[in-house]
């Protein structure tokens, strides 16, 4: 048997009613373009403000990045299939993947260490400096990038060793582990294991370090005697817990299960959360309320 027996595969996306499809299409394309625009200005904006470059901000670029990557790799290829052909190449399917991987990955490592900024800045503010240098920052940086690089590659190089020649129908609008382990035509429980091993080092072990750190930080915010700066570092906080929640919630419900268990309708709901949704209310959430952002958005205007 060849490695494979299928060249391409038929992303079936959402429903093909025409007045639906129509509504999905200018609902993902306005999700794209807010996630583009709104994450490409938060890059910019900061890269140009001196007075922004912090490690909070910092990571936000790194964030707004990761988020580029993700909508970029999946909402233009599902944009094409709502209005042309559906088909997507093996390479290109695997690409896709791998890509869509790095960024999950990515993004789940940087929440934990936006967390890990907060808490030194609430928690030890006058050590602030030291632990959080721009050769730390940097570090921290590295080590996203690397170790959800590591992650992606693991879980690719698996998948391309499987042979699919059940159907090329992938039950998705896009190529993801679970639909794809659906289709393979041999034994599947060393990719279910890892997909599995990575979800809970990613998500549940990232989740946990995140939830320590806010326990410390709401533990010193009680502590504070200032009404305003508890209602400032409380806002900061919960904004960081929504997002953070309903990313990780999404994530583990796709992954931390067999990929038998995979329900066409629900999951897909579920996928357009973390991969359309929380990149287009990150930049809303973190950075475009934020008051020094929209002085230095003004004054980049201003400049113009």
């Amino acid at each position: 048997m060849n490695r494979t027996l299928v060249t391409q595969f038929f992303i079936l996306g959402f429903s093909e009613t025409p007045g639906l499809r129509t509504l999905l299409f200018y609902g993902f394309l306005l999700l794209y373009t807010v996630a583009l625009s709104g994450n490409l200005l938060i890059v910019v904006v900061i890269s140009s403000s001196p007075a922004l470059h912090t490690p909070m901000y910092f990571f936000l670029v790194n964030l707004a990045v990761v988020d580029i990557l993700c909508t970029s790799t999946i909402l233009p290829e599902l944009l094409v299939g709502m209005v042309a052909s559906k088909t997507i190449s093996y390479g290109g399917c695997m690409a896709q993947l791998f890509c869509f991987t790095w960024s999950m990955g990515a993004e789940l490592l940087l929440f934990s260490a936006m967390a890990y900024d907060r808490y030194v800045a609430i928690c030890r503010p006058l050590h602030y400096g030291a632990l959080m240098g721009p050769r730390v920052c940097a570090l921290l940086a590295g080590v996203v990038w690397t170790v959800s690089l590591i992650n992606t590659s693991v879980n690719t190089s698996l998948l391309l060793r499987l042979p699919f020649c059940r159907s090329n129908v992938v039950e998705h609008f896009f190529c993801e582990i679970p639909p794809l382990l659906k289709l393979s035509c041999a034994p599947t429980q060393l990719n279910e294991a890892m997909a599995f091993t990575a979800d809970i080092f990613l998500a549940v072990g990232n989740f946990s370090v995140i939830t320590l750190s806010y326990c410390c930080i709401i533990a010193s915010i009680l502590r504070m005697r200032s009404a305003v700066g508890k209602r400032r570092a409380f806002s900061t906080c919960s904004s960081h817990l929504l997002v953070v929640s309903l990313y990780y919630s999404t994530v583990i419900y796709t992954y931390i299960r067999p990929a038998s268990s995979y329900s066409l309708d629900k999951d897909k709901l579920v996928s357009v959360i973390y991969t359309s949704v929380a990149p287009s209310l990150n930049p809303l959430i973190y950075s475009l309320r934020n008051v020094e952002v929209k002085a230095a958005l003004r004054r980049l205007l201003s400049g113009c």
